[in-house]
């Protein structure tokens, strides 16, 4: 998936607006991010996910997805896997 079909699927979802964080484009619902591109790196788009479907798209897809911890925003724990190849024809 390139960057530019990674940015229409993501924007084709109700609501959605296009941002950016940190130096990254993102895509948010009601101002929460719920996907990034070029994070954790160049080449990559982060999607956020319950623990239970980070584990499922990690486990089905190791070669694609990978998982990744952290925060996109204050007092929330998000869980969320990366998939390479999505930030493919730049970001």
């Amino acid at each position: 998936m390139t960057a530019k079909e990674f940015r229409r699927l993501a924007l084709s979802l109700p609501e959605v607006s296009e941002s950016a964080h940190v130096g990254h484009p993102d895509f948010r619902v009601a101002g929460r991010i719920f996907a990034t591109l070029g994070y954790p790196q160049r080449g990559w788009g982060m999607v956020a996910l319950s623990p239970d479907q980070q584990e499922w798209f990690v486990r089905a897809h190791p070669g694609i997805f990978a998982p990744v911890t952290g925060s996109l925003g204050p007092r929330r724990e998000d869980h969320r896997a990366a998939a390479h190849g999505a930030g493919r024809s730049c970001a």
